[in-house]
């Protein structure tokens, strides 16, 4: 006997005793150099005809096309009619997927054959063994008749993303298996021509990226710690604003990158685990401000994601919203239940939209935010302006003065400017100033609540695990955690403090009215086009001491958005050209006021006093990210 004989011999004897379990985990294919996911899920079952089985023999995926119809002819104006309307509303769908068709009349069933005239397209599938109704769009067919959804990919250029994700049809999360030309990771994306908006899935096919702070069951969760997320398994529950924003339709389609523990990190120096993401703006490497650094990059680089969820602390929302020129919210403390979500300060956190369509991110909120949210178009006549430029000695300081009056105009409302240190100091003249009564309120409740919460069992579970070593920790929430370990002042005084502001604010700055739910606006200068660069070295960081108007929001627990409202010019140190970055206004109104502030918003857009914010280097213009060739369009 031969050795070849022999081997053989055994390899079968080894087949008749294993019982391997293989399952598919999808396919990537390539359509007219496009890539796609076929996610492994069957959705219908066709007749594979004779011209198709010709095909297949070429490929092992033909594309084809639904289409959807009542009337009872379809030809070629027809055909053209569906197929302009398909590309102007789906990115996912291109012509290639017209290489077979399939039209489902609504009224009589499938079409036949002889019914259709379609000139010089190839095929028409008819159904036989259809096991469902197959929605409209793309699909791909493999040579038993199974029909495949057909997914985009896209590149994470910009570096926005941990992970990228992929649902089944059993509403279960799992790292897709698929990557593709970019240096980054591949992004899956369902045609919108599968979903149809209703009462009860407003957002059905909304793509939306979820902060890696949220628990979403079957994923792990980094909090922007290497080792959390190799030491944890993955999470075996779904945070409540996640599954909020599922329940409504929406589709997940990554965990998106964040500073570490959600502390405030710059570029170059504090990020080490992770590498920050890259600001599409201006000349490409502006800050991202933090810790929703992903959020605010992707959803201000990607017109494939409509919106992304983030955490807002201290600011951690409406700083990349500012920096991107994108749509932003803080809600008031307490909108939503954060369950499965990594902590900070449990008095400060809460859950935030970010998005460049004002009325996809409304939506999202009143999914999100549900019942607690309440919308009325009831506005204040008054508008309180902080730190508001009254000279144009800039481009942004004309857009603010104009935008100012635009606004004032457009709710016939007077504006007042309040020095709010100097209304603080006249009521407590007796007291410590702002600057010093809040110095270290901030810093003594995210590092002295955060650390019993996650940086103690984080500590104890992997010294456990590793003989008593410690795990690696970024700079900065090393440097805020011990310093919070020296300092003597407790969270039930920085508590105090921040009641005391609170108290002081609702009854002197931004007092609630009965009927227009405030009796002002606030407004202040949430970014102004500034500079800073990700390549400049910086100095060790320190605690986040001191006032600002980013802490407002947080000690008063009011809402906060970001709005959008044009852009300012500079010489990029990079490009060695005039570049633009974004000028925003946040919208402050007391606890309670999310759904006026949202409605005004609306309002506002509906007038074109604001617009939809552009992906790419212009939230106005749009354009190519510099450094970024975007390799699928």
């Amino acid at each position: 006997m031969g050795i070849c004989q022999a081997l053989g011999a055994v390899v079968v004897s080894l087949l008749h005793n294993v019982h391997a379990a293989v399952r598919s985990s999808g396919a990537t294919v390539y359509l007219e150099d496009v890539p796609y996911f076929l996610p492994p899920d069957v959705v219908g079952t066709l007749s594979v005809t004779r011209e198709l089985r010709g095909a297949l023999t070429k490929s092992p995926y033909v594309p084809f096309t639904v289409i959807q119809t009542e009337a009872h002819g379809f030809n070629t104006a027809d055909l053209s009619a569906v197929t302009a309307n398909y590309t102007l509303v789906d990115d996912v769908f291109q012509e290639a997927f017209l290489e077979a068709i399939y039209i489902h009349n609504l009224v009589n069933g499938t079409m036949g054959a002889s019914q259709v005239h379609l000139g010089n397209h190839s095929n028409v599938i008819i159904s036989s063994t259809c096991s469902e109704t197959l929605k409209p769009g793309p699909y791909f067919l493999n040579t038993m008749g199974q029909v495949f959804e057909a997914w985009r990919l896209y590149s994470d250029t910009n570096g926005g993303f941990t992970e990228s994700t992929i649902v089944n049809k059993a509403g279960e999360h799992s790292i897709l298996p698929a990557g593709i030309l970019g240096q980054q990771k591949a992004i899956a994306v369902p045609s919108r021509l599968y979903f149809t908006k209703t009462v009860e899935k407003p957002l059905a096919g909304v793509r939306i990226g979820i902060k890696d702070l949220y628990d979403i069951k079957g994923l792990r969760t980094s909090n922007g710690n290497r080792a959390w997320y190799w030491l944890y398994p993955p999470a075996n529950a779904t945070a409540t604003p996640v599954q909020n924003l599922i329940n409504a339709g929406a589709i997940i389609v990554g965990k998106q990158i964040m500073s570490q523990f959600a502390n405030g990190e710059t570029a170059t120096t504090d990020w080490v685990d992770y590498h920050e993401a890259f600001n599409p703006r201006g000349d490409g490497y502006q800050d991202t401000s933090s810790s929703s650094s992903g959020a605010g990059a992707s959803t201000g680089a990607y017109p494939w994601l409509d919106v992304s969820l983030g955490s807002d602390t201290g600011g951690s929302v409406r700083g990349p919203a500012q920096v991107q020129g994108v749509y932003g919210n803080r809600p008031s403390t307490g909108i939503v239940v954060l369950d499965h979500t990594m902590s900070m300060s449990p008095v400060l956190d809460t859950a935030g939209l970010l998005a460049r369509d004002p009325l996809i991110w409304i939506a999202a909120a009143k999914a999100m935010y549900g019942e607690n949210l309440t919308m009325t178009n009831s506005y204040p006549s008054q508008v309180t302006t902080f730190d508001w430029p009254t000279e144009a000695d800039s481009v942004a300081d004309t857009l603010l003065i104009d935008f100012l009056a635009n606004i004032t105009n457009f709710l016939s409302a007077n504006s007042t400017e309040v020095n709010i240190t100097a209304e603080w100091t006249e009521d407590y003249p007796s007291m410590d100033p702002l600057s010093i009564f809040l110095n270290i309120t901030y810093p003594i409740l995210i590092a002295k609540q955060q650390m019993p919460l996650v940086r103690d069992p984080f500590y104890r579970d992997y010294a456990a695990k590793y003989d008593g070593r410690r795990p690696f920790v970024d700079p900065v929430p090393l440097l805020r955690w011990g310093w919070a370990t020296n300092n003597s002042a407790t969270v039930d005084e920085a508590v105090a403090n921040k009641t005391m502001f609170m108290n002081w604010w609702k009854s002197t700055v931004l007092i609630p009215d009965e009927e227009t739910c405030s009796q002002s606006i606030g407004m202040y200068v949430g970014s102004s086009g500034s500079t800073l660069y990700r390549n400049q070295y910086l100095s060790p960081p320190v605690p986040p001491y001191g006032y600002g108007l980013w802490g407002v929001a947080g000690f008063t627990e009011n809402p906060d958005i970001v709005v959008p409202i044009g852009e300012a010019p500079y010489n990029s140190t990079i490009t060695g050209h005039i570049e633009y970055l974004p000028v925003t206004v946040d919208f402050m109104a007391p606890k309670g006021c999310d759904g006026m502030l949202f409605s005004l918003v609306e309002d506002l857009y509906n007038a074109g006093l604001i617009k939809t914010a552009l992906a790419g280097r212009s939230g106005i213009t749009g354009g190519e990210i510099l450094f970024k060739r975007d390799i699928n369009m």
